[in-house]
């Protein structure tokens, strides 16, 4: 009997032992990452943009919120907010207080899925059968039914009354010390909301730096924004893969990009251009699937600096 049961007792107390790592512990390990961007024209100081993701706010989560809050002690030049802020219809008035402290820098925001819809709970192999199939989000789905609607508007208005600049379809600029900055934002790609249309023409000639700022990482979005010359593209969405093989990687990324660049900095290519790409893993998850596995949840400080300090 030992020599029959003792192999499947084995695994089944090493995946549990990885399900209470996985919950208790690195999805609460919150870390900053830390990227220089060398994307800034020559003269231009350089900036630090603090970009904080898929929050995926849930009641209760005081770890989360005090550690969000503690990220005003770096300071950013601005913040941007690459959306899915709630999985918790009622999680608005506690996303409002983490960020409390960084809406007191200048700052703009996406919205994501998650924040217009409450999450469904589904079987996670289904994002490996999507990836096979080729199918992500509402791209040849049929629109979601039974949806809980999130209350966003709410969202909307507190960020807005703290003056960071809706950028859904469309563009803004952060008047900032010893330059301007020009935001030009998509709505969220993955429930087909973004209207590139509205906002194509590549960068205005009168700000000092422009880029793109979108939730999911779709290739129409990163095509379109590259092929209009901006230089820098910040997203969210993938989770960096939420449940990562170590020494291999993502296995999905919830959206039509490559699993090489599943989250951190890398670059796009479209029509001849070059775009630099940074994809937050975000610091939060879906409350029916509250773990991570080698991969941490995280928020990105980014150093943009002159284009010349390539190759120094």
């Amino acid at each position: 009997m030992r020599t029959r049961y003792g192999i499947p007792l084995g695994i089944a107390a090493a995946g549990a032992a990885g399900l209470v790592y996985a919950a208790g512990f690195e999805a609460r390990s919150f870390r900053l990452r830390r990227v220089t961007v060398p994307v800034l024209p020559p003269g231009m100081r350089p900036l630090r943009v603090l970009q904080v993701s898929d929050i995926h706010m849930v009641g209760g989560q005081r770890k989360k919120q005090r550690w969000l809050r503690s990220l005003a002690g770096l300071r950013p030049d601005f913040v941007i907010n690459t959306g899915d802020n709630l999985s918790d219809p009622e999680g608005v008035p506690e996303v409002l207080d983490a960020l409390g402290p960084l809406m007191e820098f200048p700052g703009a925001y996406v919205f994501g899925s998650n924040d217009y819809y409450g999450p469904k709970l589904r079987n996670p192999a289904l994002y490996l059968l999507e990836r096979a199939q080729g199918r992500h989000g509402l791209n040849g789905n049929d629109p979601a039914q039974g949806v809980v609607h999130n209350p966003w508007e709410d969202l909307r208005d507190g960020f807005d009354a703290a003056g960071w600049l809706n950028l859904t379809n469309t563009r803004g600029e952060l008047k900032l010390e010893g330059g301007s900055v020009e935001l030009t934002g998509l709505d969220d790609p993955h429930i087909k909301r973004d209207r590139y249309a509205q906002v194509a023409g590549g960068p205005s000639e009168t700000a000092d730096f422009s880029m793109g700022v979108v939730h999911a990482p779709y290739l129409r979005s990163l095509d379109s924004f590259t092929a209009d010359g901006y230089p820098l593209i910040l997203a969210g969405h993938t989770h960096g893969g939420q449940l990562c093989i170590p020494f291999y990687g993502a296995l999905v990324t919830n959206c039509d990009l490559d699993t090489d660049r599943v989250k951190g900095l890398s670059t796009h290519r479209a029509e001849g251009r070059t775009s630099y790409l940074h994809v937050s893993a975000g610091c939060g998850t879906n409350r029916y699937t509250p773990v991570r596995f080698a991969c941490p949840p995280e928020a990105t400080l980014l150093t943009l600096v002159g284009r010349e300090a390539v190759g120094r």
